[in-house]
This record gives structure tokens, sequence and C-alpha cells, in this order.
């Protein structure tokens, strides 16, 4: 049979809906006077979700800013194809490949040119004693892939003088106080300072840039031989075709566009570095922040109970109280994330350097909120079951 409240076509059915949204406006307004009575409990609530928050999106904002310096040198040739080692995980020295692989891939319909590539270790004496280790990259004329970018001082072109290479800025101190007109030592090569790049630090040592012959110099590598190969799609080519094709052509060697060699560093170091260290403190911060929200919201229910028996005595039914509980979830959820993203915030900007950057995306941003209320949701299922307990006439005892 259908209830005369809810059959649309029934008198009743508009006044039932406006008793609907009175009694739910009510149960926000009582909800939310409840939580702001207690200030100190109130606080401790949002204190546990700020706690969740500045905990969680800090490890996370850290553990992108870690991904991005490991995958910046890819991110930043302007390659749009790679030819790399077999079986290379990470963006570093390893294994050498024929440098014939570019004769290949520059025959190859749709790529518009292909450059050679040296990574090396090598160190910089400092005039005071000991040295400083660099990554050591050794790029071709003219320098537009793989070369410098993000230059602070000098020109790309200055690396075809002799003996000339760019260095990180933020590290000029550390490696010796450089400056334009220094001449230092590296790993007993005497070279001269060309230009300055800016934020350059990767996970390992700072890129140091040099032209590819004075890298392979310094490294006493090979001539024949390479670390990687990169290569510009003409315009109006597919990356993944070419690179397909050129795989076909290249069966000792791995071919793969720009977006997959990024995308399995970033695999590589999510799942045998970075992403159980910073998962695991990314789940602890959340875990803390639901149990202090849980036991926060139900200490408060305990110490409301006449309260809430009152309501149920004048006929609030459990979806009522319920819809109470949640309001204030939400409200908690919502002011915690907030303001824990404003320290977020604030300390990403402290923290931020060369060495270290915190990378906080936008869909990061806009997530929080939702999943924190969602969280504080949870949270309250201790609450409401409490509630949903509780006897209309414990008031009269």
């Amino acid at each position: 049979m259908t209830d005369a409240r809810t059959d649309p076509g029934s008198r009743a059915a508009p006044r039932y809906r406006a008793e609907y949204r009175e009694r739910r406006g009510a149960m926000v307004t009582v909800g939310l006077r409840m939580m702001l009575h207690d200030k100190f409990k109130f606080a401790g609530t949002v204190f546990g979700v700020v706690f969740a928050v500045v905990l969680s999106v800090q490890q996370l904002g850290i553990l992108f800013g870690l991904l991005a310096k490991n995958t910046m040198f890819v991110d930043s040739a302007d390659a749009d194809i790679w030819i790399v080692p077999p079986e290379t995980e990470l963006f570093q020295a390893g294994q050498l490949i024929p440098e014939s692989a570019l004769h290949e891939a520059r025959v190859t319909p749709g790529v518009d040119g292909a450059a050679p590539l040296v990574v090396t270790g090598a160190d910089v004496l400092r005039p005071e004693g000991g040295s400083e280790a660099i990554t050591l990259i050794g790029a071709a004329a003219p320098y537009d892939l793989g070369g410098p970018w993000n230059i602070v001082a000098g020109e790309r072109s200055a690396l075809a003088q002799p003996d000339t290479m760019f260095f990180e800025y933020s590290q000029r101190h550390s490696l010796g106080g450089l400056t334009m007109a220094s001449e230092p030592e590296v790993s007993g090569r005497q070279v001269r300072v060309g230009g300055f790049t800016w934020g350059l630090q990767a996970f390992a040592p700072s890129y140091a840039f040099a032209d590819l012959d004075l890298a392979r110099e310094i490294a006493d590598l090979p001539e024949a031989k390479i670390h990687f190969g990169l290569a510009r799609v003409s315009e109006g080519h597919d990356p993944d075709a070419v690179a397909a094709d050129l795989a076909r052509r290249l069966p000792n060697v791995e071919v793969r566009t720009a977006d997959e060699y990024s995308s399995s560093i970033v695999r590589s170091l999510l799942f045998n570095q970075l992403g159980i260290t910073f998962g695991t403190s990314t789940a602890f911060g959340l875990i803390v922040g639901i149990v202090i929200v849980a036991l926060t919201m139900f200490s408060a229910v305990i110490d409301n109970l006449r309260q809430f028996g009152t309501l149920k005595a004048l006929g609030c039914e459990n979806r009522d109280l319920t819809s109470l509980v949640l309001v204030q979830a939400v409200a908690y959820g919502l002011v915690g994330s907030f303001v824990g993203l404003g320290v977020v915030a604030w300390l990403a900007e402290l923290i931020r350097a060369p060495q270290l950057g915190v990378v906080i995306p936008a869909w990061l941003v806009l997530l929080t909120p939702v999943v924190m209320v969602g969280l504080c949701m949870l949270a309250s299922t201790l609450a409401l079951g409490r509630i949903r307990r509780l006897e209309p006439g414990m008031v009269f005892r």
C-alpha cells in the first residue's frame, strides 16, 4: 500500500516534505551548536583531522617531489623517444649501448633527429681540500636533446667551447665557491665554468653538463658507446607508432617513449623503494586521525546522553540523530582539512629547496576534504551505535 505522505499524488506529500526539511534543518542547527558548545572537544577533534591531513598530505607531497626529481631529466630532455639498455629502470649510468643505434634511429620514418647521451659520476676538487660528487651529463651539439635547461647564467652554446661545463648554481658553494670565472678540476681534468643551471638537483648528486667528447674523456668512456639515445619525432607523427617501428629495427636495446620511460621510473621507485616508506607513514597519519576523531565524537555523545535521550523523548527518530552526528562529522572533516592544508602549504614553503621539493598537485588539494569527510563519517559510526541503543526513558531516571 502506498504511503499518503510519500505518494506524489497525495495532498499530504508536500506537507510531509516540508516537515522533513524542517526536521533536517533543526538537526543541522542542533548538531552544530552541540559541536561548538564544548570548545575543548571541538579543538581536539579538529586537531585529529589536522594531524591526519598534515602528516598524510605532506608525506605524499614529499613523495611526489622525490618522484619528480627522479623523472626530471626524462621529462625535460626534450626527447620524444629514448633508446635505453635492456632492463633499464631508472635514469642513471648503467650498461653502454652502441652509438650505431642512432644511425638506425635517424633513418626511421617519423624521426626528426637523434642525439647521444652519456651519464657518469665525477668529482669536483675543492680548493680547501676534498671533493664533491656530481652527475656528469655529456650531450652533443646543439645540446637541445639532453642538454642543460633552467639556465640562469651563460648560454647553452658555450658547451661547444673547449673544456667548458655547466654546473648547478644552488651547489656552487659545496663545489668550491664556483663563479663564471672559475676553472675547477673535474676528475683530474681542468675545466672552466661556462654557465649555471638552477634546480637540477636529482636524487643523486647534482647534474653538471659537458660536451659529449669532454664527458667521454673525463669518464674514460669508449667513443663508439653511449648510455642513452634520444630522438625527436616529427610533427604529425605518433611517438608510440614511431617507437614501435624503431624497436623492431633495434632488437638488442629497448625503445620507449618519454612518457613510458618516466612512468617506468615512477613504478620502479614506488614498488621497490619509496612507496613502502611513504605509504606506511601516510597510512599511519590517517589511522591516528581516525582514532582521535572516533574517540572524541564518542566521548561527546557520552557526555550528552541525556540531551540525546531528551531529543528521542520529544519524538526525534534514530535517523534524525544520525543526521545530527553526520553533520558534525562533515563539519569536522571540512574545518580540519582547510586548516591542515594551510599548515601543509606553509610547511612546504618552509622546507622547499633545490634538494627537496614538496609537490602538492591540485587534485590532491581537492581530494583531501572529500577523503577526510568520508573518514570522519566512518569514525562517527562508534558514536552512532551508542545513540541507536539509547532509550528515551533514561531522561526520567
